[in-house]
């Protein structure tokens, strides 16, 4: 009898000059690459995921404060998963090892549910279908609300993205493009949101990326929001080395992004990649309730975005 790997099921997706590897572990995007290079930070099927790499997050994203919230009338209590900051932090599907329902040559279609527990006490159907063409790879998800009550949900996704080859610090000489206008301030002890400002308006706008700039020393883990998009509703942020690089894109059922520079990464992983979160509502979402869905019984939402490669500068030129 044959054991799968630590990361679960593997899944493997070709189509022209990209291929794909899908761990059903969390439904999390191992590796990504065109013309044989990596678009995001990748790791082996029989390694245990670094850092939520590729995972996707859901049924909130982020962190939840105290891993407590208020819904539906109750209190409820999710277990504490990074006692560092005493949150709980990134959902519960990440560790939901998916059923391979559907694959093809180019395609793929996962699902796994969350099932009523201690915090969370509904049952929630995630579908994920994954597809790669000549423009990249784009993943829908499609949550379905299988119980009798309502149920709060959100989604996102933690893919890293690189440039060139991973590596130690190597983010520090790549260049950053994130258009959007607002940024999510939080606490330095526990990450949790302090307030809402415009990226020029903080820390002499350290944290502004609308226009194209290398990272260099700059620490990032934060949400941005209010996006620039073009005349479909599409945002996308993207890192280069060189002109060359990564992007992932969304349309308008995601209204926030997390960006994270990986400077709690230990050893080889530490600013590694640049992890660029889609997700549609903010951390702790269960409590401030912004961009959270609330699901009636039988309801679905979704999201979806996509991840290709760059070949030239995007944005205006970078700044030195």
């Amino acid at each position: 009898m044959s054991v799968s790997p630590v990361s679960g099921a593997q899944v493997g997706l070709r189509s022209g000059s990209y291929e794909a590897d899908i761990a059903s572990i969390g439904a999390s995007l191992r590796r990504l690459r065109f013309e044989g290079r990596d678009l995001v930070v990748p790791f082996a099927a029989d390694e245990e995921r670094p850092a939520m790499s590729g995972a996707l997050l859901a049924p909130w994203t982020n962190r939840t404060a105290d891993g407590r919230y208020e819904f539906g009338g109750g209190i409820h209590r999710l277990p504490v998963n990074e006692p560092q900051t005493g949150n709980a932090a990134h959902g519960l599907v990440a560790g939901l090892d998916f059923r391979v329902v559907e694959v093809r040559a180019d395609s793929a279609m996962l699902s796994a549910t969350i099932e009523p527990q201690p915090g969370y006490p509904w049952r929630v159907r995630v579908d994920t279908a994954l597809r790669l063409s000549e423009d990249g790879l784009h993943q829908e998800v499609v949550a379905t609300n299988e119980s009798d009550t309502d149920a709060p949900f959100g989604v996102g996704a933690h893919p890293y993205l690189v440039a060139d080859a991973p590596s130690r610090r190597a983010i520090d000489g790549w260049v950053l493009h994130v258009p959007a206008e607002e940024i999510l301030l939080v606490s330095p002890d526990r990450l949790l949101p302090t307030d809402v400002v415009h990226v020029a308006d903080h820390e002499h706008a350290a944290f502004d990326f609308r226009s194209s700039r290398r990272v260099g020393q700059q620490a990032i883990n934060n949400a941005y929001s209010a996006f620039a998009r073009d005349d479909r509703g599409l945002a996308r942020v993207t890192v280069t080395a060189d002109g060359v690089g990564a992007e992932i894109e969304w349309d308008e059922r995601v209204g926030w992004a997390q960006v994270y520079t990986s400077d709690a990464a230990d050893g080889e992983g530490y600013r590694r990649g640049v992890a660029v979160e889609p997700m549609t509502c903010p951390p702790d979402a269960l409590n401030s309730t912004l961009g959270l869905a609330v699901l009636k019984p039988g309801a679905s939402t979704s999201a979806g975005w996509s991840i290709r490669a760059v070949e030239g500068e995007v944005g205006p030129p970078p700044r030195p």
